[in-house]
């Protein structure tokens, strides 16, 4: 995964009032350690939290369902082999990330029902990954959920191992997790300490869990790593300001937000205090985006490196947001994938009862922050409503694509408007993102794939930046203005994407202009599944199933539009089916405006016009 770093100051921790420059031994002053926990279990979920369950489950069936759901997938670990040793391409993730599922599942299995053979595959599997040549350190993701599993392993099922297993265990962890730890937050800190996005969470919490977890018997590497860590992870946390949105997009929100879970609730179980971390400006709302950024489909606004089609599921650290900032809003939508989907052991982790009732929900909804996004929708509860989502920001956020103005449209319960997500990690140069670098080249992650306009048939400028000049909510026709001008700088001396609904939400107006500095050819396009009739003219017809799209061109009056294909060859994904809308303006010059109205056809008809105005009277 490519990393972008920011300037780091070891003593300033954004606002954080945590008190560690270093550890004890350095500073002279009291051990970090002064409020640990004794005992174990003593991370993540305690044997009073763990009681308090119990005591709850007779009378509360969605806590009965995160039960059953983390017994059922402990008995599927049952029958397993342990994990082998395997790194495909730099990473070793696959692994590392099976070891954490086991240990989650067969630990709670355990401490639920007392069955000791739950408890002892666990520990099968502890040592399998402790026996390890290494964890491979050279993608240190890996190396962090290797210690973060073989951690919570061993605070977890700590009386159930003899001493000679517990030192086994210790062993591996020490060797292959905590002096690597230790050499990463030394003289030259490894890049992950200094960075702003998923790998600043994932890797210094799984230290967190793996230092905590022996920190009575060899304390040296929590005096060390807590407070390294602790000073590291604002820099990542500080991203989800001011509105709890992440650059990366929905998928890494669910993979970062699921990490700071697991590091701020082991320093809160361990030593009584997250030290000032859960404080820090937007991780408050992060949930928000989770609930907006999704449309009535269940597809997620699929910007970024997000896996294809990529379907909002149940997030255990929704409950975690809910329990830390006591929110309703983020219990409830939880609770209603659960019921839909089921539960993970984390669930039962973080677990907060059902409120209620529901909160109530805006229709409209803008995130702001390095990476703006905007959404609008016609209604909640109704997986035909209209939901039209668009984005601008910068194009060097970590798995960024150059995509700023596209948009993604929901309706009639389909996604019209699509985004194909994120290619192959492991192609050559994937994470090359300079101007002109290998990453561009690529279909899925460069201009020509999104539902923007191209000038020149270039892609956006590779360092752009852009930001919403307006947005309008809680209005008849929501809209959102968004300043391209410095992704198509070379073409153009000012450039400007604007989307609304309009007809009371019944339709969806995307409109762009240019002021072109030199002649060019203008493209607009949109990627989607529907299968598209047109003759050329101004209209087009869309269509999946039975359901239909009417695309109409408002301007320029004598443009029309054309179909292509998104389909590619391998090695990258091939986008089998997947179709372009595109209008085809050659040589324009001057001031350009293309607006295209988006209208479903609804039972009772679809829009078939809409106002043209310049964005300057939006």
């Amino acid at each position: 995964m490519r990393h972008v770093t920011v300037l780091f100051s070891a003593c300033v921790v954004l606002g954080v009032s945590v008190g560690l420059c270093g550890g004890a031994e350095e500073q002279g002053g009291p051990s970090v350690l002064g409020t640990l926990r004794e005992g174990h279990p003593r991370l993540m979920l305690t044997d009073e939290h763990l009681a308090g369950l119990k005591a709850a489950h007779a009378g509360d069936k969605a806590l009965q369902r995160c039960v059953a759901d983390t017994i059922a997938r402990a008995d599927g670990y049952m029958g397993r082999p342990a994990v082998v040793y395997k790194v495909v391409g730099p990473r070793l993730l696959s692994v590392s990330r099976e070891l954490m599922n086991r240990v989650y599942a067969l630990g709670l299995a355990y401490r639920w029902t007392g069955n000791r053979s739950y408890a002892d595959k666990a520990v099968e599997n502890m040592l399998a990954a402790c026996a390890f040549k290494d964890w491979n350190p050279s993608h240190y993701l890996d190396t962090a959920e290797m210690a973060h599993g073989v951690g919570v392993g061993y605070d977890w099922l700590y009386h159930v191992m003899d001493e000679a297993t517990r030192e086994k265990v210790r062993a591996g962890l020490i060797k292959h997790g905590m002096e690597p730890g230790l050499k990463c937050y030394g003289e030259k800190p490894h890049w992950f300490v200094k960075s702003e996005h998923n790998w600043n969470q994932v890797c210094n919490g799984g230290m967190i869990v793996g230092a905590l977890a022996i920190a009575e018997t060899h304390p040296k590497y929590a005096e060390m790593i807590v407070p390294a860590a602790v000073r590291s992870l604002p820099l990542a946390l500080k991203s989800y300001a001011p509105d709890g949105a992440w650059g990366e997009g929905p998928g890494y929100w669910s993979y970062a937000t699921h990490y700071t879970a697991y590091g701020l609730t082991a320093l809160e179980t361990g030593l009584g205090k997250d030290f000032g971390l859960s404080k820090i400006e937007g991780l408050s709302k992060a949930g928000y985006a989770t609930i907006y950024l999704a449309g009535p489909t269940g597809l997620q606004l699929n910007y970024a490196d997000v896996g294809e089609r990529s379907r909002l599921r149940p997030m255990a650290c929704m409950f975690w947001l809910a329990r830390t900032y006591d929110n309703a809003a983020y219990a409830e939508a939880e609770h209603a994938l659960i019921a839909q989907y089921g539960a993970s052991p984390q669930h039962l982790i973080w677990y907060v009862p059902a409120p209620a009732s529901a909160p109530a929900k805006d229709l409209d909804r803008c995130f702001r922050g390095d990476v703006e996004v905007a959404v609008f929708r016609s209604a909640w509860d109704d997986s035909d409503a209209l939901f039209v989502g668009v984005k601008a920001g910068y194009n060097q956020v970590n798995h960024g694509h150059l995509d700023l103005g596209n948009f993604e449209l929901d309706a009639l319960g389909e996604r019209w408007a699509r985004d194909l997500g994120s290619d192959d990690y492991n192609l050559p140069g994937y994470w090359s993102a300079g101007r002109g670098g290998k990453r561009w080249s690529y279909y899925r992650l460069g201009s020509l794939s999104h539902n923007i306009s191209l000038l020149g048939g270039s892609h956006q400028d590779a360092f752009a930046k852009s930001r919403f000049l307006k947005v309008q909510t809680d209005a008849e026709s929501p809209l959102a203005v968004v300043n391209l001008t410095e992704a198509y700088k070379d073409h153009s001396e000012r450039s400007m994407r604007g989307v609304t609904m309009v007809e009371g939400r019944r339709a969806v107006l995307v409109q762009d202009e240019f002021k072109l500095g030199k002649t060019c050819d203008v493209t607009w396009g949109m990627t989607t599944d529907a299968r598209i009739t047109t003759d050329g003219g101004q209209s087009a017809v869309l269509q999946i199933g039975d359901k239909k799209l009417i695309a109409r061109i408002l301007a320029p009056t004598d443009a029309g539009f054309s179909i292509g294909s998104a389909e590619q060859e391998a090695p990258e994904k091939k986008n089998t089916g997947v179709r372009r809308l595109t209008i085809e303006m050659p040589k324009m010059s001057g001031e350009v405006r293309v607006a295209v109205l988006l209208s479903p056809v609804w039972k009772d008809g679809e829009v078939k016009a809409a106002a043209v105005e310049p964005l300057a009277k939006w």
